[in-house]
């Protein structure tokens, strides 16, 4: 059965830590907005900040729904499954925020993320979120499937860009800079790097 957490410290932050892959969910104020949701992975992109706030890095991408939405109204969940050992689920419902590059906060952000070089992969956020509701459930439904490797497919495609090439790339693509209900998305021009 499911519980409630105050904080995320000891076995659970060791669980999500240890996940190679979580999702993130989304969505406009509006009753007849899109819904998003997205999985996350790339080692080392995901941080537990403290016992009630968590972060992870905004990588270029197709759209910026994610930002859109926290641009708007801040309501976010994160979920992780266990594919592998003990069948779990954990939420962190919060909200959100994204850190653009341009922010005085960015580059201390950026330190909890060492595995990481931001040049690879079109960084363009840190998603900041701080949980409002932590809950586990059990996973008995979610199958097992095995972790084989990262994919480098992102760094090959983003390492070769630098800063006005990636601000052509965000430009030309139809939901980058609004989502697709309309809503503000990743500001543009791309704010210039802190770091």
């Amino acid at each position: 059965m499911g519980k409630t957490y105050e904080r995320i410290d000891g076995r659970l932050r060791t669980f999500i830590e240890e996940q190679p892959l979580f999702f993130t969910a989304t969505a406009p104020l509006s009753g007849d907005g899109t819904v998003n949701l997205s999985p996350k992975g790339l080692k080392g992109s995901f941080a537990v900040l403290d016992e009630r706030t968590v972060a992870y890095l905004d990588f270029a991408g197709s759209t910026a729904e994610t930002i859109a939405h926290l641009r708007e109204n801040g309501r976010i969940t994160l979920m992780w499954c266990a594919f592998q050992g003990p069948p779990t689920i954990v939420r962190v419902h919060g909200r959100g925020e994204p850190v653009f590059r341009d922010d005085p906060r960015f580059p201390d952000l950026l330190a909890h993320f060492p595995d990481i070089d931001p040049g690879l992969h079109g960084l363009r956020a840190v998603v900041v979120v701080h949980a409002e509701l932590v809950r586990d459930s059990c996973g008995y439904a979610v199958p097992y499937m095995a972790y084989e490797a990262e994919r480098d497919l992102h760094a090959k495609r983003f390492s070769r860009e630098d800063d006005a090439s990636l601000d052509a790339y965000f430009t030309k693509k139809e939901h980058i800079a609004t989502s697709l209900d309309g809503l503000p998305g990743l500001p543009l021009p791309l704010p210039p790097s802190t770091v």
